[in-house]
């Protein structure tokens, strides 16, 4: 598995896919972090094109007991140690503000004080809405701290962070690169599964059958697009993602998974192609539901 994996890593590098995202807490049980020692493995095994250019930036969880500064800056390096090398972005996985919000400050402050230090190359936020970004901007200007991205849920069927929180707007006005995860609404747009058909297992599959029925045009549109463009849906609804000015960070298990990914690249939808996705997106009875973390 790890060798499969590896030959997806190679394989996006070498295709000019440079950035790798992932998060302390991806695994389950003791395999937390899993993900990180992976992606440093791949990281350093690769030799080819476009070595100097790979980008690893991680999320750190805030988790209950993580609250202090020296917190965050003890996770980070954890980090580090994990992948074989300083984080290049570091990122808060979410914000706290929901439901701890006292919890923030501490985390945030040890955030800048991985940049002040040169622990890590860059910062980012995960989750954040307009108001919260703003807020934390400020303080991080008064400390020659800049933000470099910020990640939200963002695809057709998830924009809610652009067209009612204006998120993109924000992050224009501040510097910032808007990176949208999940840009396939976790396969939905792929076109692979039908209301008729098989469905993934577990909460997903339950998630499938409920959003299905109410996505029928929006998926129509995209397999139309698709078609004239000689594209898969996959690739139409990653390439809306880049013409919207976000960096979409999807998946990629397979290499098939990789070069279909890679497929979305090179080329861009027209001003007609996009105002019809926008607004086959617009009447959609059904969305995404919105991370329980995303803040104001």
């Amino acid at each position: 598995m790890d060798d499969q994996l590896q030959a997806v890593f190679d394989l996006c590098v070498s295709n000019g896919v440079t950035l790798f995202d992932t998060g302390d807490s991806y695994g389950t049980g003791r395999l937390n972090g899993r993900s990180e020692l992976l992606l440093g493995k791949f990281s350093q095994a690769y030799q080819g094109l476009n070595q100097e250019n790979i980008c690893i930036a991680t999320k750190l969880a805030a988790y209950p007991w993580r609250w202090t500064r020296q917190s965050m800056i003890k996770a980070c390096q954890s980090s580090a140690k994990r992948l074989g090398k300083n984080v290049d972005l570091v990122q808060m996985h979410w914000s706290t503000a929901n439901y701890a919000p006292w919890q923030e400050k501490g985390l945030l402050n040890g955030l800048a004080d991985l940049y002040e230090q040169g622990l890590v190359k860059g910062v980012g936020l995960s989750n954040y809405g307009p108001q919260r970004l703003k807020m934390v901007h400020q303080r991080f200007a008064e400390r020659g701290v800049p933000i470099s991205t910020l990640q939200v849920q963002y695809s057709l069927l998830s924009t809610y962070p652009v067209t009612q929180l204006g998120l993109k707007d924000v992050c224009d006005e501040l510097g910032i690169k808007l990176i949208a995860y999940s840009p396939l609404a976790l396969g939905i747009l792929t076109g692979k599964y039908s209301e008729k058909g098989t469905f993934p297992q577990g909460i997903r599959g339950l998630l499938f059958r409920q959003l299905l029925p109410g996505v029928r045009s929006l998926l129509t549109s995209l397999k139309e697009i698709a078609q004239s463009r000689h594209k898969t849906m996959s690739q139409v609804a990653i390439n809306w993602c880049i013409c919207k000015g976000t960096i979409p960070i999807p998946g990629a298990k397979s290499l098939t998974q990789a070069q279909e990914n890679i497929g979305a690249l090179g080329w861009k939808l027209d001003a007609a192609e996009i105002a019809e996705l926008d607004k086959a997106a617009e009447s959609t009875d059904k969305v995404m539901v919105q991370n329980i973390f995303q803040t104001k």
